[in-house]
């Protein structure tokens, strides 16, 4: 009996006692239906969404703090925080108003000051907040509510930049939180946001638990992603921890659960035969599977066997392991971009098309001057998606010839270690799996894995000037032609020094009790909105 159907059977008995004690809670209907019970991708092992970028920490992360914007559906900054913002003619001088009685969840005002401190500790870690602290002259409070940000040249996609909902948004947080290090981990997680994150209560590895803000003051507009206004329906969130998707779709039948974010496909069919459960996909935009190598170390620190990996991959192998037999949820990929989407583009994509030749990527892996050392690879068990691709990679090296360091661990242990540039020997790394959400990757804009600029890029730090280049020309075009060009060079430009293994395009699912409404689809999961009758 294979994995899958052991899967499917524990799902479909809806035993009880998979699901640790969850069971019958002992709390009125009335109060059980003011509380959303979730199951998220994986545990909340940390949580300072500057310092890291899992996706995870984003999506709690989105319920405790706000953003000065937050794009819609449509990918348009909206006004968030901010009531008013005046820019001069020539571009440069930006000065922005607060919404007026925004509150932290202590109680304190937010001030124009602690959005000068969010905005320099953000600056210091997002590729865009990057460029944009290159051409900084500036960024001062002018009073309570007010500040500005002088530049010493245009920004065209500075609102962009701040309402964006890739990894890291820009928060806005305390003063006194946001003058910690950004290389440094917060340890107090107050923010003004339509949910209030309950310390005491957090278990990680077991749960996290989000309040409704009373004080919260939404937008009048309808919301729409990060947008809007964020009605909260409920008075708490608890996040429940659980890796395995079999006890995780058993406590949705039985009711103990409200939502899961992110069902496995192998369970999908049990789930749809649940008259009281609705399944859908989460995202139309849906994700790109990432492996990621380190440019920092043997042997991926040489083109050639980074190439090697690109030569010899099957996208085929990786989206099945994820998706399973159905073909309508994965596309190949020959590059980096968001299929369907307006610059799409395969140019320069011919190494991940056609037949797989493993020979010749061994020659090229030889020519690298690999010579057997261990080649160390994180991967997540708690992730399905990572553990399906971890499988697929481990046995794909070893028919390279590497000599593969397997480390099966957790999520949380992952986007720690994942940062550490020490040799791979010494606590290190040589490659890990993630993948990136559509949405994160229509434009260069809100992507931050397709930056190759060393240092300042993210984890892998690769370095392709070639790619620098083609990105700075998409921010440069004047009109959409010029960005379907740079696109097109972009493409090619990192496929040629592999700034990471795209592993194919792929949908994922989301599953939640039909007594919840309100669920949006998006990169994200929206709390406000949802609502749960008894």
């Amino acid at each position: 009996m294979d994995r899958r159907t052991v899967l499917k059977g524990l799902a479909g008995a809806g035993s009880l006692a998979l699901t640790g004690g969850l069971s019958a809670p002992a709390i009125a209907q009335g109060a059980a239906a003011r509380t959303l019970r979730f199951v998220p991708q994986a545990n909340l092992a940390n949580f300072d969404p500057i310092w890291g970028t899992q996706y995870v920490v984003r999506n709690a992360a989105a319920m405790v703090w706000d953003t000065l914007y937050g794009i819609d559906s449509s990918f348009r900054p909206q006004r968030q925080m901010v009531e008013s913002e005046e820019v001069t003619d020539d571009g440069t001088t930006w000065t922005f108003k607060l919404r007026p009685g925004l509150k932290f969840h202590d109680g304190e005002p937010v001030l124009s000051k602690d959005v000068v401190a969010s905005l320099t500790r953000w600056s210091a870690r997002d590729p865009m907040g990057l460029m944009i602290k290159a051409l900084q002259q500036e960024l001062t409070a002018v009073d309570d509510r007010t500040f500005k940000w002088v530049l010493k040249q245009p920004f065209p996609k500075l609102l962009y930049a701040l309402g964006k909902n890739n990894s890291p948004c820009s928060f806005i947080m305390p003063e006194r939180i946001a003058q910690t290090d950004p290389f440094k981990q917060i340890s107090e997680y107050i923010g003004s946001g339509p949910l209030k994150f309950a310390k005491s209560e957090w278990v990680p590895g077991a749960k996290a638990v989000f309040e409704k803000f009373a004080d919260y003051s939404p937008r009048q507009e309808k919301a729409s992603w990060l947008a809007g206004g964020k009605q909260v329906m409920v008075d708490r969130v608890e996040w429940v921890i659980m890796p395995d998707p079999a006890t995780a779709a058993a406590a949705l039948q039985n009711g103990e659960i409200d939502w899961w974010e992110n069902p496995i496909a192998d369970l999908v069919p049990v789930l749809k035969k649940n008259k009281n459960i609705s399944v859908d996909i989460g995202d139309p935009l849906g994700n790109i599977g990432s492996f990621r190598m380190n440019f920092l170390y043997p042997p991926f620190n040489d083109v050639k066997a980074r190439r090697a990996v690109l030569m010899a991959l099957s996208q085929e192998d990786y989206m099945r392991a994820i998706v399973g037999d159905d073909n309508s949820l994965w596309k190949p990929l020959p590059g980096y971009f968001t299929p369907d989407t307006p610059l799409y583009t395969e140019v320069g994509g011919e190494i991940l098309k056609g037949k797989r030749d493993l020979d010749a990527a061994k020659k090229l892996l030889a020519e690298s001057g690999y010579s057997g050392q261990p080649v160390t690879c994180l991967v997540a068990q708690d992730q399905p998606i990572t553990k399906a691709m971890g499988d697929v990679t481990a046995d794909l090296l070893k028919k390279l010839g590497m000599n593969v360091d397997f480390v099966a661990t957790d999520w949380g242990t992952v986007g720690s270690r994942r940062a550490q540039k020490t040799p791979p020997g010494q606590g290190g790394w040589n490659m890990f799996h993630t993948w990136h959400a559509g949405a994160d990757c229509v434009n260069p804009a809100p992507y931050t894995a397709i930056r190759a600029n060393g240092d300042k890029a993210w984890f892998g730090w690769p370095t392709s000037a070639a790619t620098e280049k083609e990105v700075a020309s998409w921010f440069e075009a004047k009109n959409v032609d010029e960005e379907k060009a740079a696109m097109g060079r972009l493409n090619k430009a990192a496929i040629d020094d592999v700034v990471y293994a795209p592993t194919g395009f792929f949908l994922s699912y989301t599953a939640w009790r039909k007594n919840v409404s309100g669920i949006a689809k998006g990169p994200l999961p929206f709390f406000w909105g949802v609502s749960k009758s008894a």
